[in-house]
């Protein structure tokens, strides 16, 4: 029977409590999103939307090269630019596609690509079908990142080192000051993914600022609006070179409809917002301290992270999908994460934190975690 794997693999995740389903969104206090300054239902952000449509329309009506680019695309690149302190910037629709262009444009066979062993999926596939070298770094270890360096650096013509600014899985961040003396010191570019890291961190808009890393210490930088923004879509900043490189010889850019101009209008307020109403991060950051403090006293086991990702390992697939339930039949959503997305054995509940939590919210969390951890103690 033609395409049979289809059933077999269907019934295997299924045994082994990892088939994926999608569950339509309720009132249920979300823990799980990550939009973690609050501003995705934010009235200007929506009348924002709403009057880009009523002036552009809600389409692009084309690729960025033929029809689609406006001057709510100009504008929000450049603004992203001066953000960032790059030289220029350039849109994409999704992290997932910016980190695939980036990859599949700038690395041939001769070249070398080396991870982090956590990086983000897109990253990891982009690096499986690149024809570049590519090799993995122990998480966040720079001194394994250096004897790889040392040891291959030299047979390749070009390299590049990628990791991400706060990892997506386990909350915490990366190294990046080491990473980039490494860098420099074997003539390598570092891609940084602060997807989880743009917007949110205390100390900057970013990790680059976190670490206090000018652009001329991160050679390209990726960061989505899907996180602390709260809406759609991701871009690349880099210098001018890179980014001009990129719109005349990456695919995923050239031939993707652009992103509509009433979205890029209300990228743009969503920006205004995240940088001037910084009460978000100084809340976030409270409940952030306040959920760990408590989770310490009640003997919950967090893994270690000062970001809005704070995961709680359970281990077996099985017994994270039941507390899950439980926690959604108590009108709390926290999702289990299972393999492949984490490591066999290291099946999660990924907890997220947002501007638009209470304390409360983080009580009743707290109240229902302990529950179904509790009612779930044992074998799975």
């Amino acid at each position: 029977m033609a395409f049979e794997f289809i059933t077999q693999a269907l019934r295997q995740q299924q045994t082994q409590s990892l088939l994926r389903t999608r569950a339509v969104s309720n009132d249920a206090i979300n823990f799980s999103a990550n939009d973690y300054l609050g501003i995705s239902k934010h009235p200007d952000v929506i009348a924002a939307w709403q009057r880009g449509a009523n002036e552009h329309g809600v389409g692009s009506g084309g690729s960025a090269l033929v029809t689609g680019y406006t001057h709510a695309h100009a504008a929000l690149e450049e603004k992203l630019a001066e953000i960032t302190g790059y030289e220029s910037s350039l849109l994409f629709n999704s992290g997932y596609s910016a980190n695939q262009a980036l990859i599949k444009a700038l690395l041939s066979k001769n070249d070398l690509l080396i991870q982090d062993k956590l990086n983000h999926a897109s990253l990891i596939e982009a690096g499986v079908y690149s024809p570049a070298t590519m090799k993995r770094f122990k998480h966040n270890d720079s001194e394994h990142l250096a004897q790889i360096l040392t040891h291959y650096r030299p047979k390749h013509t070009n390299s590049l080192v990628v990791t991400e600014g706060v990892f997506s899985m386990d909350g915490d961040t990366s190294d990046l000051c080491a990473i980039s003396q490494q860098c420099k010191a074997h003539d390598s570019w570092l891609l940084v993914d602060d997807a989880h890291g743009f917007g949110v961190l205390p100390q900057g808009q970013n990790s680059l600022k976190q670490h206090s890393l000018l652009a001329s210490d991160v050679d390209l930088y990726m960061a989505t609006f899907g996180k602390a923004v709260g809406v759609s879509g991701a871009f690349v900043a880099a210098s001018k070179d890179v980014i001009e490189y990129l719109v005349n010889f990456s695919k995923p850019y050239i031939y993707s409809t652009t992103m509509p101009a009433a979205m890029a209008l209300c990228i743009d307020k969503a920006l205004t917002i995240m940088l001037t109403e910084t009460w978000r991060i100084v809340h976030l950051n409270q409940l952030i301290c306040y959920f760990k403090q408590q989770c310490f006293l009640r003997n919950i086991p967090l893994m270690p992270s000062d970001s809005a990702i704070q995961p709680l390992i359970i281990g077996d697939a099985n017994k994270a999908l039941k507390i899950s339930q439980y926690l959604a039949s108590k009108g709390l959503l926290v999702k289990a994460i299972r393999p492949p997305t984490v490591p066999q054995g290291t099946s999660r509940l990924r907890i997220t934190l947002s501007a638009n939590h209470s304390i409360e919210d983080i009580d009743l969390l707290l109240t229902r975690l302990q529950e179904a951890l509790d009612k779930n103690r044992g074998g799975a």
